[in-house]
């Protein structure tokens, strides 16, 4: 042999550029080993092992990182859709100079709220005597579906139904036409407000009296489970840790969140925050859940669940925050006669647009996310 052929079965750990058999073996015009005479040699080594890759945790909220806005809403304006009780409209404001741009009436008058889409696409006008959809990109409204007393509009299984809650009942829906499917009737009253599950196939509902939880199976229709919460609660807004674990509840009487086990419907733990803690919504990076009480803003940190800052807000706010701006470093709020974006970073105010009345229950759009679960700021 020579000494390239040498090298070469040194350098390629003396595999032969073709298999062999021993005789009797292989395909009939393969090669074979000669009996007594030298066969190729095929080192085999053993793979190192290699650590497992850390796992990071599911995050329910990942779609809705600074900046990540859904083709079907990347190309709109920055808009400020405002509901005024003084006018019974919504009004549409223009970022960032508030100028006027769209005032779209309220089924029935009075203060209503707005309602984005599963698909982003439209907005839901909701008032007392029915919704109203809006395009989203045109501004144009569609017909109004007579559904009346609606207090809260949520998306449940990945837009196929539409969830319609009023003071005692839920009704399940068309997410489009708005026709009635079901119909449950709840354990309690009050201005009930909702979150979804990792899933989005179990709705936990908030009823004020007496102070209790519901869990309600979409799919099926039915109730599941009542959590009643300790004498005196007075449990508001509901969201979603990120990792789906539990659920967040608010309680301004008691002055902090509840912690409810997302399977067990049990509670696991309180956190006080402050009094009137009413609005729940989390940071875009999903680290930080922002609570918003009477005259404050509290944030908690998620992984440990300990208060990490707590600032004053400059106006007295009683509504829901209208959203966290695209890149996460403003919330705007709403105080009598004015809109403004408030930093949780520094607590000082950014932006103020004056507005008339008593604005109300305004929202933010377009907002980061892959669909709407409808309510109040509640995207996927």
């Amino acid at each position: 042999m020579t000494a390239a052929a040498i090298a070469c079965c040194v350098v390629s750990a003396c595999e032969s550029p073709v298999p062999f058999y021993p005789p009797g073996e292989g395909p009939p015009d393969d090669p074979v080993i000669g009996l007594g005479g030298p066969a190729p040699v095929a080192v085999a080594t053993r793979p190192r092992p290699t650590a497992e890759p850390p796992t990071a945790p599911p995050d329910v909220y990942a779609a809705t990182r600074a900046g990540v806005l859904s083709p079907a809403i990347r190309a709109l304006p920055p808009r400020l859709y405002v509901p005024n009780a003084a006018t019974g409209a919504v009004d549409v404001l223009a970022l960032p100079g508030g100028r006027l741009v769209g005032r779209h009436p309220v089924p029935g008058g009075r203060r209503g709220r707005v309602v984005p889409s599963w698909n982003l696409t439209w907005l839901w006008i909701v008032g007392r005597d029915g919704l109203t959809p809006v395009n989203a990109r045109s501004g144009r409204r569609g017909r109004v579906r007579p559904v009346p007393r609606v207090k809260g509009l949520y998306f449940a299984g990945h837009g196929r139904d539409a969830v319609t809650v009023t003071a005692r009942s839920v009704v399940f829906r068309h997410p489009v036409t708005m026709r009635a499917r079901a119909a449950l009737r709840l354990p309690c009253t009050g201005t009930p407000h909702a979150d979804l599950s990792a899933d989005e196939d179990v709705l936990l509902l908030s009823c004020v009296r007496p102070g209790r939880l519901v869990r309600i199976d979409v799919a099926r229709r039915v109730a599941t489970g009542v959590l009643t919460l300790p004498a005196g609660s007075h449990p508001l807004d509901v969201r979603l840790s990120p990792d789906g674990s539990l659920f967040y509840v608010a309680d301004p009487v008691k002055g902090g969140v509840w912690l409810v086990d997302a399977a067990g419907l049990r509670t696991t733990g309180f956190i006080p925050t402050g009094p009137g803690a009413h609005s729940l919504l989390p940071s875009r990076d999903s680290r930080s859940l922002h609570v918003l009480g009477d005259g404050s803003l509290t944030t908690l940190d998620v992984a440990t669940r300990r208060v990490t800052s707590r600032r004053r807000l400059p106006y007295d706010d009683a509504s829901a925050p209208a959203g966290l701006t695209s890149d996460g470093t403003a919330l705007w709020l709403t105080a009598p006669g004015r809109v403004y974006a408030f930093s949780p970073r520094t607590g000082r105010p950014t932006r103020t647009l004056p507005v008339t009345g008593r604005p109300a229950n305004a929202l933010l759009y377009p907002q980061p996310a892959h669909h709407s679960l409808g309510g109040t700021n509640r995207f996927r």
